[in-house]
């Protein structure tokens, strides 16, 4: 059973992927938007869809909002393009992912940068 989620959840990412780049013409959603990962519950009555852009604050919730109001949408082409019995409730969700670790990335740069010694002085 875990395999057949598995499996929907990279079919749900990659078709609302397509429809966000090639059908959405919703001008809140005009900044690249990247589906990150789906989450499927075991029913397959509801799906989380983890979603990331470059952005400001203000760019991200205009983005959000964008991709919930379009959540019928996705469903009615999802319906038509998935060979599914049931076709999940989604709900969008911020992934800060990309964030975390270019933070992270910039903190191991500032500590290698300053806590390194030259191995060359002596």
């Amino acid at each position: 059973m875990a395999h057949r989620i598995e499996r929907v959840n990279n079919l749900i990412r990659h078709e609302i992927s397509e429809l966000l780049q090639r059908q959405v013409k919703d001008p809140r959603l005009d900044s690249f938007v990247a589906v990150t990962e789906v989450s499927t519950s075991p029913d397959l009555r509801y799906a989380k869809v983890f979603v990331s852009c470059m952005g400001s604050e203000e760019e991200r919730r205009k983005t959000l909002s964008g991709l919930v109001a379009a959540s019928g949408f996705f469903r009615n082409k999802l319906a038509r393009r998935l060979r599914l019995r049931r076709i999940p409730e989604l709900s969008f969700q911020w992934d800060d992912s990309i964030e975390r670790g270019t933070h992270l990335l910039q903190l191991i740069d500032e500590v290698s940068a300053d806590g390194t010694p030259d191995r060359h002085s002596d």
